[in-house]
């Protein structure tokens, strides 16, 4: 899954490092803490790798939303 800001994928920058144990952990806040534990290192790979240049400073709230109708959708069916 791609990031859809440059604050996630700044995130998942941060706790792609701490996993590969290039900084160390008691660095990260806030999502980048909470990525690190939740996340596969190929996953935290591919959210990072996405440039910067392309995406938004801060997720959409339309964005967000969008996707938790969709889940909302699957889980009905």
């Amino acid at each position: 899954m791609p990031a859809r800001s440059k604050q996630q994928q700044k995130a998942a920058g941060a706790a792609l490092a701490a996993k590969r144990g290039e900084i160390p952990k008691a660095r990260l806040r806030g999502a980048s803490r909470q990525m690190v534990e939740s996340m596969t290192e190929r996953e935290l790979e591919r959210m990072a790798s996405v440039p910067r240049k392309s995406l938004p400073q801060r997720a959409s709230s339309q964005s967000k939303s969008k996707s938790h109708n969709a889940s909302k959708k699957k889980r009905a069916h």
